[in-house]
């Protein structure tokens, strides 16, 4: 199917551009979304007419969108979930997650700006991009953590894991020093129990 683009379109082509698509991904995505139209003679002529008008409001919405971008550009937002020992989440976190993370910080995001290759499942810090403009992008991290405390604990860098592996070397190392100090003692006691010589048989050496 053949359409006429109405703002850019990524791998697609520019405002006005006449391309070929797919049936389903016109009549599914492109006309809902209202990003193009069918490229008939009726409408070809018509987007001519608006042609200035629709480059005037694209311009002014792309700076409007800048504006936004220099705000929430390398933003960090804490989501919290249940999650295993090993930090594989209890569900996941979806594009509805982060713009809901981002607008609770006051960053005001609808879910389809936000693009995600695949949901979220594990614990840590996580890069995604936003949509803000056709022309527009920025990345955010979502730090997904179990607690408020374990966010901040990711947001200094250091993983759950990470963290679980110090705490079980550190419980190991305090079981270890334990029977050190138990295996001192003992030795101690044995010490103490070693037999000592008698006067009186140094006195029975000397009668003989």
């Amino acid at each position: 199917m053949d359409v006429i683009l109405l703002e850019r379109v990524a791998k697609l082509g520019q405002m006005g551009d006449v391309v070929s698509v797919k049936a389903g991904y016109a009549r599914n995505y492109l006309l809902p979304q209202k990003k193009a139209l069918r490229a008939n003679e009726q409408n070809v002529a018509a987007f001519e007419v608006e042609k200035a008008q629709l480059e005037a409001r694209n311009l002014e919405s792309k700076k409007e969108a800048e504006v936004f971008s220099a705000r929430l550009d390398g933003q960090q937002f804490t989501v919290i979930r249940s999650a295993s020992d090993s930090g594989a989440l209890y569900g996941s976190v979806s594009t509805r997650d982060a713009a809901d993370a981002a607008t609770e910080a006051g960053f005001s995001l609808d879910r389809k700006q936000v693009a995600l290759s695949r949901p979220i499942k594990e614990l840590g810090l996580h890069t995604v991009h936003v949509h803000l403009h056709p022309e527009v992008e920025v990345n955010i991290t979502l730090n997904v953590a179990r607690s408020p405390e374990e966010a901040e604990i990711q947001a200094s860098g250091k993983s759950i894991r990470e963290l679980a592996a110090e705490e079980e070397a550190a419980a190991d190392f305090e079981i270890a020093e334990l029977f050190d100090d138990i295996g001192a003692a003992a030795s101690d006691d044995d010490d103490d129990m070693s037999p000592v010589g008698t006067g009186s048989e140094d006195g029975a050496n000397e009668d003989a």
